[in-house]
Order: structure tokens, then sequence, then C-alpha cells
């Protein structure tokens, strides 16, 4: 497949990039800066853009099976930049007539499964508080999925951990995990691989956890 990656040299995206060249597609990696992109590959791309224009992104995704994003804040004070970056992907995607898009949204973002152990329902709810801002972004986000159109999947995980390849976690499809607490970020970029041709998950908030 041809497949374009945003947010590359982020743990999640350089995961996907690596994942994605061992399997054999062709991997465009659209970045900032191009010196922060230590990935090599004879099917890989860097496209250089301002991930804030639209118009500067279409040939970054012209003529692709599927977009993967890895962009997103993991802290308060980048809170408002998944909906910000995401809105000129959703437009350069619909220019061009690409419709599959997968990107990566935060567990607590999604519906509160009914049977979570009461412990997980009180760390979930601290969670909440602390990073209220970057959900409130991710929730804005997933918004603008929902009114595209876009055959997108939003990839919900826990807490990240950096460390390798397990290709072991669990999935649930409009829900989350039960007591799922962490997963790697190899192991989230190897799910989103995995979904490109999952049609159950398309238009879909996917839970993914160990």
């Amino acid at each position: 497949m041809k497949l374009t990656v945003f947010g590359a040299t982020g743990g999640i995206g350089q995961e996907i990039v690596k994942q994605a060249l061992n399997a054999g597609h062709e991997v465009t990696a659209v970045v900032r800066d191009p010196a922060r992109f230590t990935v090599t590959g004879e099917r890989l791309e860097v496209f250089r853009a301002d991930l804030k224009d639209a118009e500067a992104l279409r040939p970054a995704v012209a003529d692709r099976d599927a977009v993967l994003s890895g962009l997103g804040a993991r802290k308060r004070a980048d809170a408002g930049i998944a909906t910000e970056v995401t809105r000129p992907v959703l437009r350069a995607m619909e220019a061009e007539g690409v419709r599959r898009l997968l990107v990566v949204s935060a567990g607590p973002v999604g519906l509160e499964p009914a049977d979570t152990p009461l412990l997980d329902r009180a760390m979930r709810a601290v969670i909440s508080m602390i990073l209220k801002d970057v959900y409130a972004d991710l929730t804005a986000m997933e918004a603008e999925l929902a009114g595209s159109a876009t055959d997108w999947t939003s990839v919900r995980p826990p807490r990240l951990l950096d460390k390798p390849l397990t290709g072991s976690y669990r999935t649930a499809v409009g829900s989350f995990p039960r007591a799922g607490r962490t997963i790697a970020r190899a192991d989230v970029a190897h799910a989103m691989l995995a979904m490109i041709d999952d049609p159950a998950t398309v238009k879909q908030g996917v839970g993914v956890a160990y």
C-alpha cells in the first residue's frame, strides 16, 4: 500500500513508518523539520510541509491508500494542536479524494465501559481533570473527523510506554478494554496499521491497551 504518515518524528509516528516499511509498504513521512527525522528506507519519501496549510499538504496525500496520523498534544501546554493540524489534513484529503484516515486520540475521550473497576474509574477521573484541556482538544478533533467525508478511525490508547513491540494487546471498537492501563507506542502503531483494512473500525473510536 501507499501510506502517508503525519507526526512522523513522534514516538508513534516513527513506529508507524518503521513498521510500514518493514511490511513492504511505500511511505511518505510528512515532517516540519527533516533534521529531526532519522528513519531511512528505499520505499520512504520525506515530505517537508507546513502542517497548517491544506494546499501544501495535498501532494503528500494524493493517490494514497491511507493516511495515518500520530499528531496531537500529550501535555497541557500543547492543548489545541490536535484539532488545529487535523483540519488541514482533512481538507487536503477531501480535495484529493483520499478516504482512509487513522489518528491517535486517547482512552479517556471515549465512553467508559460499564464494568470498569472502581480503581480505574478513579484514575481516569483524576487524569481527565489534570489533562482536561488536552482531552477537550482530542474531543474536538474527533468531532472534526465525524463531520468529514473520510473513512476515519480514532485509536484511543491509555498511558503510553517506550517499550518494544509485542503485537499482543486488546482492542475494543466503540469502547475500551477493561482495566487497560498502558500500551507501548510501538503496539499502538502496530494496531493502527492492522486496522487500515478492517471495515469494523471505520468511523469508530477504538480503544487499545494491554
